[in-house]
């Protein structure tokens, strides 16, 4: 098997360090990669800093829709690539590469997009006869650490709308799914890209995280991860942007006059989709004591259509979570809950890292399946009697990422978006429902409430500059 190589300023590393990533379904060798050494990462560095020419907004946006247009015929491809080392099914792959390309024409668009503003000075007694004109620069270098979750989408939300912008960056992808982040930067790279534009770098944390996040010039660190990492970084990066999104306990709330079979469906798509590894997953369903009992029977019913198994299956619906001990700490958590009272309804049979969709009844308020992130395809189910109490448990956890709730009544539905702690309230959809150009992002302990998306993203990967002129 040919083994990928890192990438420095657009050049392939030479090492005699490799990375083997081997399949979370049947521990096949999905690839090898080799790996990037400290002063590979001192290159990087020194490439994106040192790289003066600035690209025309035409010539990013070309850049972007070049690769779009490349990426579509690979669909399939990139789909099986992100099953083999990711364990998510293929059919999820296709569907995140449909968003990535969305991503890719999104940032395109928005490169030849001028956000300058013009102020006019002589609006007040003290101005002149003058006007101040914003523009945008480009940062000098940039870090983007992602996750393995999502081994493409993820990646080309931060590089899209840093290369809109203009910024060099350095990638340091997830060493658990690192072949379709390094595929992805090589259609990059064909797709003109300038080498020093974006470099790739994984490897031993003190040779390569630790460096990136530290170094004083580098101007953003943009991380998609734990809570535990992203406070660390917050904690070593030094004087720098920080763009930290850490993910979520994300409710779905379900109030007495709710459409019952959106309900359901959204219950197990929000639950049960990517194998329930997203940070705005449901990862708790908060239902209205008086339609608990047929909701409940319904949403078994709906969870037991749901294929657990072979990734490369076109049958299966979920996959593999990332790994075994993955499966294990979900094994863990539901053994707490039944412990406390809860109660399996269907699955909770785990499998190496196979975890089949799992409905849990008469869950707790206080345990670590309601309180943490759970991050599988897990299904806890809590009642309410009234609608303050839904909004106490919903806000009741260090996280505040996303939400989602189905109601008929704009009055409940408007009140919970007031009084929600999170960065999106989607009503009568899941709570990950967003389009790849929106705002998204978090507050308490899944972020700083800094949004990303590829509009706000473009705006972490510069700065503005103001000069003025007579007028």
């Amino acid at each position: 098997m040919h083994a990928l190589s890192c990438y420095v300023a657009g050049t392939p590393v030479e090492s005699a360090k490799f990375l083997t990533i081997t399949s979370p379904y049947d521990g096949k060798v999905a690839g090898t990669v080799r790996a990037a050494t400290r002063s590979h990462t001192d290159a990087a560095i020194a490439a994106a800093v040192s790289f003066s020419k600035k690209l025309t907004r035409y010539d990013r946006s070309q850049i972007l829709d070049r690769a779009r247009l490349a990426l579509e015929p690979r669909r399939d491809e990139f789909a099986r690539l992100i099953a083999s080392e990711s364990g998510l099914c293929v059919r999820e792959g296709r569907y995140e590469v449909g968003r990535a390309l969305d991503v890719l024409r999104f940032a395109s668009m928005e490169a030849l997009r001028d956000d300058g503003q013009i102020f006019s000075c002589d609006v007040s007694a003290q101005g002149k006869a003058r006007k101040i004109f914003t523009l945008r620069e480009p940062l000098s270098c940039a870090v983007c650490i992602t996750p393995f979750n999502h081994p493409l989408n993820q990646v080309a939300h931060k590089l899209a709308p840093a290369i809109a912008a203009g910024t060099p960056v350095i990638l340091k992808p997830s060493e658990k799914t690192p072949l379709t982040a390094l595929r992805f930067a090589e259609l990059l790279y064909e797709a003109g890209l300038p080498g020093p534009m974006l470099s790739v770098l994984l490897g031993d944390r003190s040779e390569v995280t630790e460096p990136l996040v530290t170094d004083s010039q580098v101007e953003l660190v943009s991380f998609t991860g734990s809570v535990e990492v992203g406070k660390r970084i917050a904690a070593n990066a030094g004087y720098k942007k920080l763009v930290l999104e850490l993910g979520g306990n994300d409710p779905l709330i379900i109030l007495e006059d709710a459409d019952m079979d959106l309900a359901v469906t959204l219950a197990a798509e929000g639950s049960y989709r990517n194998s329930g590894q997203r940070c705005t997953a449901v990862k708790r369903i908060l239902v209205h004591e008086s339609i608990e009992k047929e909701f409940t029977r319904r949403l078994v019913e709906k969870t037991r259509e749901y294929v657990c198994g072979d990734p490369m299956d076109e049958a299966t619906r979920v996959g593999t979570v990332i790994d075994e001990q993955s499966a294990i700490y979900l094994d863990t958590v539901v053994k707490e809950a039944l412990a406390a009272g809860a109660k399996v309804l269907t699955g909770g049979e785990r499998k190496g890292a196979l975890f089949p969709p799992t409905v849990i009844a008469n869950v707790p308020r206080f345990c670590r399946m309601v309180d943490c992130e759970s991050f599988g395809p897990l299904a806890p189910i809590l009642r309410f009697k009234e609608l303050a109490e839904a909004i106490e448990i919903a806000n009741g956890t260090t996280f505040g990422l996303s939400s989602g709730v189905v109601t008929r009544s704009l009055d409940a539905a408007l009140e919970i978006v007031r009084s929600l702690k999170c960065g999106t309230v989607n009503i009568n959809e899941v709570p990950g429902f967003r389009v790849e150009n929106s705002p998204f992002g978090g507050v308490k302990d899944s972020g700083l409430g800094i949004k990303e998306g590829v509009i706000e993203a473009i705006k972490c990967f510069s700065y503005v500059k103001t000069f003025s002129l007579p007028w």
